[in-house]
């Protein structure tokens, strides 16, 4: 058996890496055909060291959004168990190299999971809100991706979403009617949050800071609870407790 299995890993491999940049072509032809597609910052993100990603959410097509957009790197989503427990949807999830969390319990395999791929040198992405805001503004985070942030000791890229709250077939109809929707993705300068203990407490700062810097890439409107700097003597702006 150990022979089968020795082939069989490097086989799936290969076959998540064909998979992951097929869908991410097609996500790219969808947008240069049926969107108004911006992409700013893409020389913030490392090219070959482990990094964490943390965006806003505003639709499901996020993951796809950004992946095609950060160009040369593969990114790693980490995606709700339930996805994964669908027929069709599961199997392209898990054949794109998404990874599980458990919408309810710790999140410790979650935890585990991500730094063993950041220790691997790869790239990771996560939505910090926990789920979609559907074109509203920033909600309070949860506290799960700056603690991976941390206990990685990788600086943190934010990645500011607008515009992508589209619409099916709707957009089909635009695009006829040359209404296409502006979609912009910007990767923001590295935060260093070396500064920052890896516990509960630090987490919650560390969550803070991410999503200010997130909401500085979107216009005010959207910004939410993390408008403006924060107040020095004000607790940072969190949600409750549950890994991303």
């Amino acid at each position: 058996m150990k022979p089968i299995k020795v082939l069989y890993l490097p086989i799936l491999a290969l076959f998540t890496i064909i998979v992951y940049h097929s869908l991410v072509a097609l996500m790219r032809l969808a947008l240069f055909c049926f969107a108004k597609w911006t992409v700013i910052g893409t020389e913030n993100i490392p090219e070959n060291n482990g990094c964490v990603l943390v965006s806003n959410h505003i639709h499901i097509v996020d993951p796809p959004l950004v992946a095609a957009s950060s160009r040369t790197r593969r990114l790693r989503t980490m995606a709700k168990q339930e996805l994964f427990d669908l027929p069709l949807i599961g199997w392209v999830f898990k054949a794109y190299g998404a990874y599980a969390v458990k919408r309810s319990g710790t999140g410790f395999k979650a935890m585990r999971d991500s730094l063993r791929l950041l220790d691997r040198g790869e790239a990771i992405l996560l939505f910090a809100e926990g789920t979609r805001s559907r074109g509203g503004p920033l909600r309070p985070a949860q506290r799960g991706a700056a603690l991976i942030a941390l206990r990685s000791k990788l600086p943190v890229i934010p990645v500011s979403i607008q515009g992508s709250n589209v619409r099916f077939p709707n957009i089909f109809f635009a695009w006829i009617l040359r209404r296409r929707p502006e979609i912009t993705v910007e990767f923001g300068t590295p935060i260093d949050l070396g500064h920052i203990e890896a516990n509960v407490n630090g987490a919650a700062e560390a969550t803070d800071a991410i999503m200010r810097e997130i909401a500085l890439g979107l216009p005010p409107a959207q910004r939410g609870p993390y408008a403006g700097p924060r107040d020095p003597i004000a607790p940072p702006i969190v949600a409750k407790d549950r890994l991303n």
